[in-house]
């Protein structure tokens, strides 16, 4: 369901009178539940397969997302990172069972290859910006990663 239409329905049940909603619309469905006066809080759920939240006028939005959350930020790393050039998958070695190219504790000299990041089917090695050490491997093997992601701290 678009998000338009999500906010739309949920306006509607904030500005009227009824308690509840169910909308379904091919293989999703929505269900919109206005909570008492005490509780400060609408709650949206979409099934089956996620939970999603939108803010509603004057009132605030409680989510339940199927997804495990994301871990709080830490404190900003100290020492040069190098970021993901591209989106796609994050591969520490050139093949399953080989060796990685780096460990915590290597020590890399700029241009020597780092990761690969698998996007579209072809494999793009990562190499080294800049010489040192590998202080931080900020991504699991075969994880997603996004444009300008942190890969890797080196100190």
């Amino acid at each position: 369901m678009d998000l338009r239409k999500l906010k739309t329905l949920i306006d509607l049940v904030a500005e009227s009178d009824i308690s509840e909603l169910e909308v379904t619309e091919g293989e999703s469905k929505v269900r919109i539940v206005k909570t008492t006066a005490h509780s400060a809080q609408n709650q949206v759920v979409m099934m089956p397969s996620a939970a999603v939240a939108a803010p509603a006028a004057a009132t605030a939005v409680a989510a339940a997302p199927l997804a495990a959350p994301a871990a709080a930020p830490e404190a900003a790393p100290t020492g040069h990172i190098v970021k993901s050039p591209m989106v796609g998958t994050f591969y520490r070695a050139s093949a399953p069972g080989a060796p990685a190219f780096v460990d915590i504790g290597s020590v890399v000299k700029e241009g020597d290859t780092l990761c690969i990041i698998e996007a579209m089917k072809l494999l793009n090695e990562i190499d080294a910006d800049a010489s040192g050490t590998i202080r931080q491997i900020l991504v699991e093997n075969g994880q997603a990663v996004e444009y300008g992601q942190p890969l890797f701290i080196i100190e």
